[in-house]
């Protein structure tokens, strides 16, 4: 069956855009390519020249991908190092550049590449930029029966967006550095240039502070980075191009930050770390002077530790109850004719904007901050879309329409598990219409990733591949949009991300194999390849509510948004349908088939394996549909009561005493295929 799945998506699936071969995976798709017909073979003799002096990013840049180069091929390269131009003859690569860069917004980040049959140039202004270049020929290696090559190309490259961001929530579940570090490494990959930390919530304070040290002792769980772990990692992601924004959420989002500081909470309380998922009511006070004084000296203390020039405040979900209950607070409203909590938010905002300010820091904050009140130069970062209120695209169409600079994150919150197709048609600049100076204050995107259902263990997995999906969004030509396209190269970014340390494959095997307590984990794989995770925040919605100490080592964690058999079986489907032709039909068959037998051997499994057994009544459903389907296939008919029955068994919903929290990725398709029997659609 396998053979036979292969051979039909080879014939069904054609490459479709902008006239790349089949094997050229890249991701971000460059501004300008042209693809010739010879190939540089690599082999021992695969040399790289600088003609200029190195800079640490061309050092590492270079150094990298020979490893990577080596361990992809297995070739023994004869030298490991890149050296100057004028100590080797006749380099491979030569590589040239006018300045090394300062790590800025807008610094120039393009590139030029040209691979002939026998050398590879790379040019560019800046050493970010060679190291872009090496990000895209790492992922042009190729290869035949007999040996890995990189394909005649020449490229000419640019990012459309300034600002190509990542956030990663560390305070509703800690990530180690090692963590952290091997996304940043997936981030240059696919050339994002903002990892945004966000390091505060009600769930913990994750960085030391000597300043305050009860902050992270008491609100941390013992889970927090240390000053010198921050500044290495600035280190770590500045060499490899990429700047460091980090978020202190305030003044909402607060209970791990009173449970240290209650003296400057809005409404006395004893205050504890919360442990569930949520908003919630504490909150700081923004009418004492103490908390301006905490405040200050905290931002002095963390801003020293970011070269970055933006810092976010948070600023988001603060309903304002316990200002509500607050009669002081209320009081001081009154004085200061600020008539709803949104202008007394505003009047916080400002006097955090004006401490920032001293420090040489711009404020960012998430949309609520934006007001008619508000600086002109803070950085409105749009979370909330048209359902919000907002008629015209989303909060960056209003923000760069009030003079504000403005970053994109409303419909690339990757958390919500969502397939990477319906981040990848989200685009910055929206449908709204706007002048050349308010599209400029649009700076580009974030990707986020709140850690709610996200471990160390998965977060690789819930993060990539969609995410280099996102970053294409961010870097390339507005007309990159080809869907299919996108998922063709997908595959193939996923494997080199995995290649360079990346564990969104490899940490399934970790799960199902807990899962089956170490037996076969086929079976399950099998069902993995077409369930995904329940989306867009219901899988803590009317099943088992997740704590932060929850177990996330079920089957949904080992399930992922773009299940792999899914646009395959929607193909074999239509073409089905369509033509109603024998070789359709008989793949189906097999391939149902091959889903029918996956509850018998998950029982055989579950005898020891507690944890299986709990997805038993989900795999007997799936077999049972299989089932009615292969009948009918085989009898080119359904009968009425099989359709009956067939429609009630998609349209179930298993309710075991611990939710499976997963959905069966097929049913569209299933009901397409069941509908056709009857010549009507559903």
């Amino acid at each position: 069956m396998k053979k036979t799945t292969f051979l039909y998506i080879l014939l069904l699936w054609p490459i479709l855009n902008f006239g790349q071969k089949k094997d050229l995976n890249l991701m971000p798709w460059p501004q300008e390519v042209e693809i010739g017909k010879n190939k540089l073979v690599i082999n021992a003799d695969f040399t790289i020249g600088i003609n200029q002096e190195s800079s640490k990013r061309i050092e590492l840049a270079t150094t990298q991908f020979l490893r990577r180069l080596a361990n992809k091929t297995g070739v023994f390269l004869k030298n490991g190092f890149a050296q100057n131009t004028s100590s080797i003859d006749n380099p491979t690569v030569e590589v040239s550049y006018n300045s090394i860069a300062k790590l800025e917004l807008y610094e120039d980040e393009s590139y030029q590449l040209k691979v002939t049959k026998n050398k590879i140039s790379i040019t560019a202004t800046t050493d970010i930029g060679i190291a872009h270049a090496f990000s895209t020929l790492y992922q042009l290696i190729n290869n035949d029966a007999d040996f890995y090559y990189i394909p005649e190309i020449t490229i000419s490259d640019s990012p459309r967006f300034t600002w190509r961001g990542l956030m990663i929530d560390c305070s509703r579940h800690f990530m180690p550095i090692h963590v952290l570090k091997r996304n940043i490494d997936a981030m240059a990959l696919v050339k994002m240039n903002i990892f945004h930390w966000h390091l505060t919530d009600d769930q913990g304070i994750r960085i030391e502070s000597k300043t305050y040290p009860e902050l992270h002792e008491q609100g941390s769980d013992g889970l927090y980075y240390t000053q010198n772990q921050i500044k290495d990692l600035v280190r770590y992601a500045s060499v490899r191009g990429i700047h460091i924004l980090p978020e202190i959420d305030v003044p909402g989002h607060a209970s791990a930050f009173l449970t240290a500081m209650p003296e400057i909470s809005s409404v006395p309380g004893n205050y504890l770390i919360e442990r569930n998922a949520g908003v919630f009511d504490p909150t700081l006070d923004p009418t004492n002077e103490k908390t301006y004084e905490v405040l200050t000296n905290l931002f002095v203390e963390v801003t020293a530790l970011f070269p970055f020039p933006y810092f976010h405040i948070g600023g988001d979900e603060n309903e304002g109850k316990h200002w509500d209950e607050s009669k002081h607070i209320q009081q001081f409203m009154k004085d200061n004719d600020l008539k709803t909590n949104h202008d007394l938010q505003t009047y916080f905002n400002i006097r955090l904007q004006k401490i920032l300010k001293k420090e040489n820091k711009t404020l960012m904050g998430w949309d609520e901050i934006m007001t008619d009140e508000m600086p002109k130069d803070v950085l409105i970062h749009s979370w909330r879309g048209k359902n919000e209120g907002f008629e015209e695209g989303g909060t960056q169409i209003k923000a760069a329409q009030l003079g504000f600079k403005t970053v994109l994150s409303n419909g690339y919150y990757i958390d919500r598990m969502q397939p990477a197709s319906e981040h990848y048609v989200v685009d910055p600049l929206s449908t709204a219409t706007l002048t050349k100076a308010e599209e400029a204050r649009i700076v580009g995107g974030e990707a986020t990733m709140w850690s709610e259902l996200v471990t160390p263990l998965t977060i690789d997995s819930r993060v990539w591949p969609r995410t280099a999906a996102i970053a294409e969004r961010f870097w390339s030509a507005k007309e990159v949009t080809d869907v299919e396209n996108m998922y063709q190269r997908l595959n193939g970014v996923s494997n080199n991300l995995e290649t360079i340390g990346v564990l969104h494959i490899r940490n399934k095997e970790v799960i199902l194999k807990n899962i089956t307590n170490y037996q076969n984990t086929d079976a399950l794989n099998k069902l993995s390849a077409i369930s995904e995770p329940f989306k867009v925040y219901s899988r803590n919605v009317d099943g088992t509510e997740y704590q932060m100490y929850s177990p996330l080592t079920l089957f949904a964690d080992a399930c992922t948004s773009d299940a792999v058999d899914v646009r395959m079986f929607n193909e074999l489907v239509s073409n089905y349908v369509s033509k109603k032709d024998e070789v359709s039909k008989n793949i189906l068959i097999d391939y149902l088939s091959s889903l029918k037998n996956i509850n018998d051997k998950l029982k055989e499994i579950s005898k020891n394996a507690p944890l299986v057994k709990r997805i038993l009544p989900y795999a007997g459903r799936i077999s049972k549909i299989a089932n009615i389907f292969e009948i009918a296939l085989k009898n080119k008919n359904m009968t009425k009561k099989q359709y009956v029955e067939l429609i009630a068994l998609l349209d179930k919903k298993e309710n075991t005493a611990i939710n499976l929290d997963v959905e069966l990725a097929l049913t569209a398709s299933l009901k397409k295929l069941a509908a056709s029997f009857f010549r009507k659609k559903l």
